[in-house]
């Protein structure tokens, strides 16, 4: 199966674990099948990492070279508001969260990403009951570290910042409104928490670079209920956003957030026969 013959307007990827191999490995798998690979990357302190040295980075870019293939990029550490406020640190001093999306931009640049994708930290706020006050503190601070992350892009519109479950969906939508950058509207999170998310996706469709999409399990028992294979999502609601990007020609990335060959042979036949439903094939 190659997307390469659905003539789609959009770019249609999966992330770089379908394989239990390496980055490039993937990468060499996944370039005969789709057209950009979502880098998951890791860096423990003191621990393992899979951030890629300038070895691999040449490999993955020479790959890309040879064929129509991109990649996006997951920053490792969520860009919180907290680091935007006065501390006692020296002015040199990165905050955390900065200093790591900055290792992970660099490190990556090379293989000029669609997108950069970055969460926002925002557990203290839902941990406090997302307070006027503080939210409206949080708001201010947290888009002044997401345009620093932005800036360090180089193009701030290439750092799209996804939303996440648990949260209001347009929870993001002011500080990407006032940092400037990207969105990343992830429709299996707005699955999980019961959102029809067409709405969603108008509302973000401006800025809008990168989709994530996978299945969520009905069961509510178990410990991992979404980044499950898209062919648990019902026809008539993966139809609804597939026409959609149709309809409005959607020219971003779709990636299938999905992990293990298993998932990702079967989604990709969900989401091929959703097209040719839209289509009426």
């Amino acid at each position: 199966m190659n997307v390469r013959t659905w003539r789609l307007p959009w770019r249609v990827g999966t992330t770089s674990y379908i394989v239990a191999d390496d980055l490039v490995a993937n990468a060499t798998f996944l370039v005969q099948h789709v057209q950009d690979m979502q880098l998951v990357l890791f860096d423990l302190p003191d621990g393992p990492s899979n951030l890629p040295d300038a070895a691999a980075v040449a490999r993955l870019a020479a790959i890309s070279a040879r064929r129509d293939f991109t990649y996006t990029v997951h920053l490792i550490d969520d860009l919180g508001g907290e680091d935007a406020a006065p501390t006692h640190q020296a002015a040199a001093a990165l905050p955390r969260s900065l200093e790591s999306a900055r290792k992970v931009i660099d490190r990556t640049r090379a293989l000029t990403p669609w997108a950069w994708v970055g969460h926002l930290d925002g557990r203290t706020l839902r941990a406090g009951g997302f307070e006027h006050a503080a939210l409206d503190a949080w708001q201010v601070q947290t888009a002044q570290v997401v345009a620093r992350a932005g800036a360090y892009t180089g193009e701030p519109e290439r750092l799209a910042i996804e939303n996440l479950e648990g949260y209001s969906p347009e929870f993001v939508t002011p500080v990407v409104a006032a940092a400037h950058t990207g969105r990343c509207v992830d429709v299996g999170h707005l699955w999980l928490d019961g959102y029809d998310p067409v709405a969603h996706l108008l509302t973000a469709w401006p800025r809008l670079r990168v989709i994530h999409l996978h299945g969520v399990s009905d069961d509510s028992t178990q410990r991992h209920r979404d980044h499950r294979s898209v062919a648990l999502t019902a026809p008539d609601r993966l139809d609804r956003v597939i026409q959609l990007l149709l309809q409005r020609c959607y020219t971003g990335v779709l990636t299938l957030e999905i992990f293990g060959e298993a998932d990702f042979w079967s989604s990709l036949h969900a989401l091929e026969a959703s097209i040719r439903r839209c289509r009426g094939e």
